[in-house]
């Protein structure tokens, strides 16, 4: 006795390899200054003249679709050099001796600082880091505008 597929049993394999599971999965969201606020709860005060600042996150997909390998993406995460001040201290920018004109930033800025500036702490869904206050270089406007290089 012959056996007969129906046609939807031979166009749809029964395994999947990595490759395809990784572009049907749902796109799951890195840190930003948007969903962070999920996060505030386990989101650390800084004390004295410190801020806490929320790391540039790439993509995992370019824009024309290619995936970037996870090492790339890690490299990258560690050696970024823009970040989203979420909190300040309650001494930062206070010396007008240091700080004329006054704070280099504010809250809710896209900062740059140098590459491994601060301390990580890690949190769900990512990292956030604290730096002190005179560690800050540079505000910037749109963080994906600053290449991010290794």
């Amino acid at each position: 006795m012959k056996e007969t597929l129906s046609t939807s049993e031979k166009e749809n394999p029964k395994h999947r390899n990595a490759l395809e599971e990784k572009y049907q999965h749902e796109e799951k969201e890195p840190l930003n200054p948007e969903n962070i606020k999920s996060q505030e709860s386990q989101l650390p005060e800084p004390s004295g003249w410190r801020l806490l600042v929320l790391p540039f996150t790439p993509r995992e997909k370019t824009k024309g679709g290619i995936l970037i390998a996870q090492e790339s993406l890690e490299k990258l995460r560690i050696a970024t050099n823009c970040g989203y001040v979420l909190k300040m201290g309650p001494l930062a920018y206070q010396d007008k001796d240091k700080y004329p004109t006054g704070p280099w930033c504010k809250i809710g800025e896209w900062v740059i600082f140098a590459r491994y500036a601060g301390s990580r702490l890690p949190i769900e869904g990512g990292e956030v880091r604290i730096l002190n206050d005179d560690e800050v270089l540079g505000t910037i406007n749109d963080p994906e505008s600053v290449l991010q290089h290794n």
